[in-house]
């Protein structure tokens, strides 16, 4: 048994040469898999991000939205972090910028009435 061991670690550097490009090899499909994440999860949830950032930096007073839990309203008052929302007559509400999920189109607004 013990000339066996002997045998195994006298490979003259040849077989951990190998041993060392086998290695590399074996990331490459890592790599790939990386990449394809990347391009098909990441990329787009950053360039998601990025719009829904300028949307939220480009609103004013005025711009009639929709918020993410529904609520149809036009801007009556912009803060730093917050905004309020007339959404009927005599009726407004107070909620943090972020919720601010889209702009309404002319459009909606003929279909709601």
């Amino acid at each position: 048994m013990e000339s066996l061991a002997w045998a195994e670690g006298t490979g003259g550097g040849g077989a951990a040469a190998g041993g060392g490009a086998g290695g590399m090899l074996s990331l490459v499909p890592f790599l790939l898999i990386f990449v394809i994440f990347y391009f098909l999860l990441i990329r787009p949830q950053q360039q998601k991000q990025k719009q829904q950032q300028a949307l939220l930096d480009a609103v004013k007073k005025g711009d009639k939205v929709v918020t993410t839990s529904g609520i149809w309203g036009t801007i009556t008052n912009l803060g730093k972090d917050t905004v309020t929302l007339q959404i009927a007559d005599n009726t407004k509400i107070k909620m943090q910028r972020e919720n601010i999920s889209r702009l309404r189109t002319e459009d909606e607004d003929k279909d709601k009435e």
